[in-house]
This record gives C-alpha cells, structure tokens and sequence, in this order.
C-alpha cells in the first residue's frame, strides 16, 4: 500500500510540473506573439553601420574617431536617409531629408561630436550623454562651461546620433574605449588646468567608471572631479529584467524582439526606438562600477575618488533615486561630495498617488550624522508655495541652512522626471515656456486631447516633463563646483 502511494505521489508530483511548464511556455508563447505583433521594423532599425567605432576598431586619438565619425554619417546617409520607404517621408520623421525633425536642417547637427574650443583655458571638460541620446542633451551647459573658460568636448557615445540599429550591437566596452579617448583629448587640451567630466544618465555611468578605472591604471589621465546628472548608478526593475528578453530574441530568430519599444522617430536628438541590448548594456555598466568599488574599498583607495557632484529627482523613472545614495554616496570617503534631490511639487498634494513616497528615504538622509557627502534638497518654501528653496546639510551635520530660490514650481508640474534635468525651460526642443516660431520642431510642452490609444506615441512620453525649471540652479552650481563661476563670457 505503502508504495502504491508513493508511485500515486511521484505521479501527481509529475503533472503538477507538467502543468506549471505547460502553463510557464503558454505564456512565454503569448509573450513572443504580442512582441512579433508589433509595428513591422524599418530601414533605421536594421540598417548596418559598420562604420561605427567599436573597442576593436584601429583608432587611438579623437582625431581619428571624429575621422570615423565622418564616414558613419556618410554612411547613415546612404543606408538610411536614401532608403526610407515613401510612406514615411513624412514631416516629423528624422530620416526623412528636409523633414521639421531633420537634425540637418539645424545650424549644427548636435547628434556629432562637437569641440568647443578656447585659447587660453581655465579647465577642460568632457561631456557624456545618454543612452540612446545624443550630444544635444548636455549642449547648453557645455556652451556655459565654455564661455566660463573651459574647453569642452561633446562626445558621441558609440551607437548614437545615427540610427536604433545601433544600439542592438553596441557594448560596454565600445563606450568606456570612447571615453577614453576623448578624455585623454580633453586633457591634452586644458594645458595643465584642471580636467573635469559631466555625465548624463548613462553617460554618468561612464564618467563615474572612467573616475574609479583611473585610480589605479597609471596610464589613465587622472580626473579632478565630476558632475553627474541623473547618473545611471542604479536601474529600475524593469531597466534589469532587459537581457532576458534579449536571450529570448536570439533564441528564437525574432528581430522585433531585440527591441523593447518600437515608436515613431519624430525627436531629431533622441531615438524613439529602445533596443534591448542597450537596457543590458546599462545594466552591465551598473555591475562594472559595483565591482570597481568593492576593489578600491578592498585596497584602501576609495579615498583617492576625487570631489562628486550629483543632481538626481527623487522620482524617476528609469534610475532608482535609492540606488544612487546606497550604490555610491553610500560608500565614498570624505571628500568634498555632494547630492543633489529635486523633491516633488508640495504644493500638489500628490502624495497618495505616487507608487512610492519619497518622503521616507529623504527624512531619513536628512537624519543621517554619518553622511560622508553634503546633502543638498531642492523643495518648497512651504506645502503652500510654488516658490522653492534649497535645505543643504553638510557632511555628516543635520541641521540645515536653508536658503530661499528665486525659481518656482511651473503651474500643473508634480515633479522632474529623469529626462528634464539637463534641460532649460527655455530649451528650443524640449523648453517648456519656449515660444516657437513656426519654423521648426517643438517637443517641450506638447499637450493633446483626445481618445487613449489613438496616436502612435504613448501618452505618458508625451506628458513626461522634457525641461527644467531650476536648470538654472543646476548650471550654477556646476561652474562652482568646477571653480569657474562668475567667469562667463570669458572665452575667445
């Protein structure tokens, strides 16, 4: 009886792991078919620009990758542009020559590296975009840098300013190679001065793991500091589950599964488009600083990192604010660090719609006696003012010296979002108060009303704030960081 029984356990055991497999492929086949669902993939998503930089490419100096760079964009030209299909020669399509959203159209395409040169400079300054952005991001403040007396290099992260397609191949190492590079450019050119970089979401990833990579390689050019801005320290949940769905595109041949959003390519500095390579690549990148910093703390050298500046909101949506502080401010040393949090709206009482309150995580930095970084929030006067101050805390203190800003919080805007930051309210693409002219694209204060699931670009893009309204605050507190504020317009 006794083993009647167990051959009768074995045997349900067996169809309940049969039915959890059945059920597990059922939706993994469910999965698949919406993905393959979806839009059918254009010329700019499959095109091969193997002009493109890589780690292994024969090029040593930046001279040579802007050589390279050249030939990528005569190639994007030729595999691209020229071969768009008839039906998406349309005014709002990038690749559509002389369209409202052609980067060529403009003055200068801010999708290319760019050299803001002076003759006599008080620094140099490499500018690190995003992923899947483009030099344009980081623009206006390297153009203020510059005037300040800083010669500043814009560079084009490998995989960007051209076509989607590049972010299905590009990887960690081709970026880090990049900056590299141009680092070692920019800090031939400062003539001695201080050499400083500014990263932007992944481009802060990068920055930060160039800063640690130079601590102990000798032949690394040595960083004096750096100022992150919505740095890519930590990722979202989402952001980290994007290699498996990257393996199941390999595994099963599909092409529309290497991409993890496919939308309309209407913004002339920023791809709509979101391979999932580039979410494993961030990811990537998160795990690379990680390891660097347990090797430095394991040898002692943590406290060679020089001074970090870091602006982030406390929400957003791609990178976990958390992260941030318990990923990296967390773990540096004394040294003249910095955090910057953009607090949400008080004024709307938003408080009991948000997923998560930040308000538990800030009261308890602001608690924190063994903060080994100043803490510096950007918040209302009060819950009932739009007007702001900062609340800054040194290093380990908890009392704050509270100072009153001349900047408020824009009417109907609950908080910053992750793509904001970099951005001027006055920005002519994203700009929130900027007052088109009619002659070219504006992004920053689109508002639609209608039926949901009409358009083709999701709501929520469309609604997600895409300018700054105390990028003035921001700009400021990076020329003094880098000690050359009150220096503008000192350029040649």
């Amino acid at each position: 009886m006794a083993i009647k029984l167990s051959s009768l356990a074995r045997h349900v055991i067996l169809f309940g792991l049969y039915g959890i497999l059945g059920a597990a492929l059922t939706l993994v086949v469910i999965f698949v078919l919406y993905l393959n669902s979806r839009p059918d993939l254009s010329v700019w998503h499959l095109a091969d620009l193997d002009e493109e930089f890589t780690a292994d490419s024969n090029v040593k100096t930046f001279e040579e990758y802007l050589a390279l760079e050249d030939r990528l964009f005569r190639q994007l030209n030729e595999e691209v542009y020229a071969r768009i299909a008839n039906t998406d020669r349309t005014p709002f399509n990038r690749y559509n020559s002389g369209s409202l959203s052609d980067p060529e159209q403009q003055t200068q395409n801010w999708n290319r590296s760019y050299e803001l040169a002076v003759d006599k400079p008080r620094a140099g300054v490499l500018m690190i975009h995003g992923m899947s952005d483009s030099p344009y991001s980081l623009r206006a403040l390297a153009q203020s840098l510059n005037r300040a007396g800083a010669y500043v290099v814009g560079l084009r992260v490998p995989g960007h300013g051209t076509a989607p397609s590049g972010l299905t191949t590009v990887t960690r190492e081709d970026m880090t190679t990049a900056v590299q590079i141009a680092f070692r450019y920019v800090a031939a050119r400062a003539n001695g001065q201080p050499v400083h970089i500014v990263g932007y979401s992944n481009g802060g990833a990068l920055a930060t793991n160039y800063v640690l990579e130079a601590i102990t390689d000798g032949a690394l050019p040595k960083v004096d500091s750096i100022a992150l801005i919505s740095p890519e320290i930590g990722l979202t949940k989402v952001a980290v589950l994007a290699k498996w769905q990257e393996r199941l595109g390999h595994l099963t041949g599909l092409e529309k599964l290497q991409w993890n959003g496919l939308l309309p390519e209407y913004d002339p500095y920023k791809y709509g488009s979101f391979a999932i390579n580039a979410g494993n690549v961030a990811y990537q990148m998160t795990l690379l600083i990680q390891k660097r910093l347990d090797e430095l703390q394991k040898s002692g050298k943590l406290i060679d990192t020089p001074p970090i500046l870091a602006f982030s909101s406390i929400v957003d949506a791609t990178v976990f604010a958390p992260a941030l502080i318990e990923g990296l401010f967390d773990r540096l040393l004394p040294g003249q660090h910095e955090l910057v949090l953009f607090d949400i709206n008080r004024r709307i009482e938003i408080g009991q719609m948000l997923k998560w309150n930040p308000s538990t995580m800030v009261g308890a930095l602001q608690q924190n006696t063994g903060k080994t970084f100043a803490l510096t929030l950007l918040t209302n006067r009060s819950a009932s003012s739009a007007e702001t101050m900062i609340s800054t805390l040194g290093e380990g203190g908890t009392t704050a010296v509270n100072t009153n800003l001349d900047l408020s919080w824009p009417d109907a805007v609950y908080s910053l979002s992750h793509v904001a930051l970099p951005f001027s309210i006055d920005d002519p693409l994203y700009g929130l108060n900027y007052k088109p002219d009619g002659k070219g694209l504006h992004l920053g204060a689109i508002a639609f009303r209608g039926e949901r699931g009409v358009l083709l670009v999701p709501a929520s893009e469309m609604l997600r704030l895409r300018s700054n309204p105390f990028y003035p605050f921001l700009e400021e507190k990076v020329l003094k960081f880098f000690d050359l504020a009150g220096s503008a317009d000192q350029a040649e």
